[in-house]
């Protein structure tokens, strides 16, 4: 498995840091990870659905741990080097949004 692109979108929120978009092999698409700041530091959360009984459930999460840090590690890298670019005056903003899967419009599902 590679992570071909890691699309960041920063946020001005307390502990919501940004929002983050991965490309799997050029081929799978995974939106609406955040980026979390908490008491020991950065951390990723991964896409979650509220259930009727008000907890969450991952829609899409690693299997292993060592799959979870490198996804980790690379999207905290991006977001890093994200916050360097908007600091030099390269921008700060991606108008055309994250990936979106083939065939689906901005609309979702």
């Amino acid at each position: 498995m590679e992570i071909t692109d890691v699309r960041v979108f920063p946020v001005d929120e307390d502990k919501l840091k940004a929002f983050v978009s991965i490309v799997i092999d050029d081929c799978f698409v995974i939106s609406d990870i955040k980026i979390i700041s908490g008491q020991t530091g950065l951390f990723i959360s991964m896409p979650s659905k509220k259930r009727k009984n008000g907890t969450f459930r991952d829609i899409a999460h690693p299997l292993n741990s060592e799959t979870r840090r490198r996804i980790e590690e690379r999207i905290l890298a991006r977001y890093e080097e994200r916050l360097r670019e908007m600091g030099t005056g390269a921008g700060g903003r991606d108008d055309d949004g994250p990936p979106e899967p083939e065939g689906r419009g901005p609309e979702g599902a």
